[in-house]
């Protein structure tokens, strides 16, 4: 594999090859400005990247009736739930240009459930996230918990009462996706870049996923190259799954754009919320570009290798070769950083990331170089692409979804430091396939964690 060396001045942010970007264009709301039809009791219409910042207000002013959130993308309305039919709540919400929809879980019976099953039902193998589309938290099992943890399982959910949680099956396995890809290198694993940021002290630096942070302490562009990053912070298993990565060269400019392959790239213009509902694109160097929708928030993901918790959910597909990748929208707005899932780019699957705002927070870094500041541009010459061109098959260079997947079977198993060493042994078949999407280094690479 050839691999284009990072200029020491100039690091690109990571994004793999195109595959179904002219797909994902079409899906995406690209509407503006939130605007008002000229009634002040009617829905308007809103991005999707700014809903959150209006649920977050409503929240805090209609206190325990607030009962959560979600992006109607279809009519671009801000749906939020209540409960109760108190005429006041309902007034403000449609004030505010939102839409009332009267629901049985409040917030905190939502919560306190999510308590219980972390108590009683933290199984490898097991994920859940609050819905607010259907009021109800979402309970997912892959295909390693059968016999008596399901049997846990369902009945944890069965005595939740009615109407509060829902279980279904899996056909995948959970796990961190740390396999193939074409990115960084370090310690004999390969990951991929998010997104580049500016550390706390003003140093360039880039985000990743914490899981990969734990690998390796040092990072390179090319495979068995020198090292030209050093991981500062990393967090994984526990609360979030992140790390920051500090390049070694502090004259290194660490612009604030996705390239997506073929010249083409996609400003990151600001960090923003994830909304249930929000159409979203991801990268990867396995898969390419792939898009879906926002299903649930704080989600609780029980890893091989450790609960992982305050994650985003979405039915993205993605593949080992993926992980630590970029999500964001169209209009430039980074949410997250791939952290893993199941299933595969031909059947799908549920899959998970690190919202990039908290991982900010937590690491104290900004977006982009120190001179544009918080969510800013770094390189105001690299403009948006037009997210059409140069689309290519979906199914470009897509693994075999069975590379890979024995390990982690028996990694999903209740051994958890077993699983985590399963998890990092990847597939030859898997990282070929992804050199034959990208072979262009850090400049342009998306890819996970491979360990020969």
């Amino acid at each position: 594999m050839s691999h284009k060396r990072i200029p020491k001045r100039k690091a690109a942010i990571a994004a793999g090859s195109v595959a179904a970007l002219g797909a994902a264009a079409l899906l995406l709301p690209n509407a503006n400005a939130s605007q008002s039809n000229g009634d002040d009791a009617a829905p308007r219409t809103f991005k999707a990247t700014d809903v959150s910042d209006v649920a977050a207000q409503l929240a805090s002013q209609l206190g325990d009736a607030f009962a959560g959130s979600y992006y109607d993308a279809g009519n671009k309305q801000l749906v939020i739930n209540v409960v109760g039919n108190n005429s006041n709540v309902v007034n403000r919400i449609e004030k505010a240009g939102a839409v009332a929809h009267q629901v049985q879980n409040s917030t905190s019976d939502l919560r306190a459930a999510a308590k219980t099953l972390k108590t009683d039902a933290t199984i490898p193998g097991t994920a859940w996230s609050v819905d607010p589309k259907t009021n109800e938290i979402r309970v997912t099992a892959d295909s390693t918990v059968t016999g008596s943890k399901w049997d846990t399982l369902t009945s944890t959910v069965k005595d939740l009462g009615s109407g509060v949680a829902t279980v279904k099956k899996s056909a995948g396995t959970f796990k961190t996706f740390v396999d193939g890809g074409d990115a960084i290198f370090g310690g004999g694993a390969r990951c991929s870049l998010g997104f580049n940021v500016t550390a706390s002290d003003g140093s360039p630096a880039f985000l990743t996923a914490g899981h990969c942070g734990v690998a390796a302490a040092q990072w390179s562009d090319a495979q068995d190259g020198a090292p030209i990053a050093t991981v500062d912070q990393a967090t994984f298993p526990g609360d979030g799954d992140f790390a920051l990565v500090k390049y070694d060269d502090p004259a290194t400019q660490a612009n604030s754009a996705v390239n997506v392959g073929n010249g083409q790239s996609v400003q990151i213009n600001q960090a923003a919320d994830a909304a249930v509902g929000q159409q979203v694109l991801r990268m990867g160097s396995t898969t390419g570009l792939n898009d879906g929708n926002v299903t649930g928030l704080d989600a609780t993901v029980n890893y091989p290798e450790g609960t992982v918790t305050g994650l985003i959910q979405t039915d993205v597909c993605a593949e080992p070769g993926d992980s630590g990748g970029s999500l964001f929208t169209q209009d430039g707005s980074a949410i997250g950083l791939t952290s893993g899932g199941s299933g595969d780019c031909t059947v799908g699957g549920e899959t998970f990331f690190q919202p990039v705002t908290t991982a900010l927070q937590a690491v104290g870094a900004t977006l982009g170089a120190g001179d544009a500041g918080a969510g800013g541009a770094a390189d105001p010459s690299a403009g948006a692409a037009d997210p059409s061109a140069g689309a290519a098959d979906p199914s470009a260079g897509a693994a075999d979804p069975s590379a890979g997947a024995g390990d982690q079977a028996g990694g999903a198993a209740d051994d958890q430091a077993g699983g985590a060493a399963d998890d990092q042994g990847a597939a030859d078949d898997q990282s070929g396939a992804a050199d034959g999407q990208s072979a262009s280094g850090m400049d342009d690479g998306s890819g996970m964690v491979t360990t020969p």
